[in-house]
């Protein structure tokens, strides 16, 4: 993270925080920044993307070892969590059993929310909850379709 960046008192304040989740509100952050946040900020989810290439805020909480877990423009308010250790994996023969530690370890990788991950896979959100809550487990068939979209996100298991 450049010096003169910024977004680089964000990166520095994450970077010294001891916890697995930081919580700010818009508000904390423009006040870490000495600065105010532009409006795709306060509008668009897409500007706390985790896939954002080049883009200096992205940079930030990412150099910093964090990720963005979600967003609530409503109350604007950002949630930044560490990636977490990798999950036990399960398998039969060469199918891998999709749980939800596994689940959420791979939309977290994915820098996606349930809804978007949901989207991506073709089930509805509430679906990827259950999964994530150990309501219930994939089918066999929806495992195969997660070990392919892990393969092609480049996830390790």
């Amino acid at each position: 993270m450049k010096p003169d960046s910024k977004y680089q008192p964000l990166w520095a304040f994450l970077q010294e925080s001891n916890q697995d989740e930081v919580i700010l509100t818009f508000a904390e952050i423009e006040k870490l920044m000495n600065d105010t946040l532009p409006d795709s900020a306060r509008k668009k989810r897409a500007w706390w993307s985790n896939r954002s290439k080049g883009a200096l805020q992205a940079n930030a909480w990412m150099e910093a070892g964090y990720r963005v877990e979600d967003v609530d423009l409503e109350q604007q308010r950002v949630t930044f969590r560490q990636p977490t250790a990798k999950p036990k994996v399960q398998r039969v023969g060469d199918t891998v059993l999709w749980n939800a530690q596994l689940i959420k370890a791979l939309r977290r990788h994915m820098g996606l929310t349930q809804a978007e991950f949901a989207q991506k896979l073709g089930v509805y959100q509430q679906t990827v909850s259950q999964w994530e809550n150990s309501a219930y487990e994939p089918t066999l068939a929806t495992s195969k379709y997660l070990t392919l979209i892990a393969q092609q996100a480049g996830f390790e298991y």
